[in-house]
């Protein structure tokens, strides 16, 4: 017995779609990250002290690890979009870069000098604060790479969800870097890592479950 009919009759409806490129995606994600930093800037949010703290070399360093974490993070979740990629020698990447970021934290730290008791130096009350604005910078993120997921095919659902939530996350926290008056390293690695992983955890719990395929 011949198939063919059937065939037709399931196929009759398709309509060709738009071949996916990695690069697209990437044209798309720093789209909607210039949008975001833009806005940021229209509402004046940058910290009034921007030009003693580019002299100072903690905000560098957490400047440019922020900046490393989100590129290494971004490329990872999107090249896991191709069902022939796995995001886990990315991830494994990342958390190497994080401990030697944390390292080279706690050397500036130490040349520093850094003085004050240690709640004083981590400042509970805006830390939180810190924290919170950082997770709400990152649900954007979270959100447009999400969709970018689902359309996608990852074989490994769980690790891209977490590569897209330390890409996010690494984003909100570097747009948050233009407000945040704290450079001291100590705070840094505390709050934003604390802000960070919350972000990360969130779309590991939450994204394997709207992307099956």
């Amino acid at each position: 017995m011949s198939t063919d009919p059937l065939i037709d009759l399931l196929t009759a409806d398709l309509k060709p779609v738009r071949r996916r490129t990695t690069r697209r995606d990437v044209v798309i994600v720093l789209v909607l990250c210039a949008l975001q930093l833009g806005l940021l800037l229209f509402r004046g949010d940058m910290r009034p002290d921007m030009h003693h703290a580019m002299a100072m070399p903690s905000f560098w360093w957490k400047t440019a690890s922020l900046v490393v974490l989100a590129t290494l993070a971004g490329a990872t979740a999107l090249l896991s979009l191709n069902p022939t990629r796995s995001p886990r020698p990315g991830l494994r990447v990342i958390g190497y870069v994080v401990l030697g970021a944390l390292a080279i934290g706690w050397l500036i730290d130490a040349i520093q000098a850094g003085t004050g008791a240690l709640l004083q130096r981590l400042d509970p009350v805006h830390g939180l604060e810190c924290a919170e604005a950082i997770v709400k910078l990152s649900l954007p993120g979270v959100i447009a790479l999400g969709l970018l997921v689902r359309s996608g095919a990852p074989v490994d659902p769980r690790g891209t969800a977490w590569a897209v939530g330390v890409a996010a996350a690494s984003w909100g926290a570097l747009a948050f870097v233009l407000s945040c008056p704290f450079d001291d390293p100590l705070y840094v690695a505390v709050w934003y890592l604390a802000a960070c992983g919350t972000v990360a955890l969130i779309s590991r719990l939450i994204l394997p479950l709207l992307t099956r395929w």
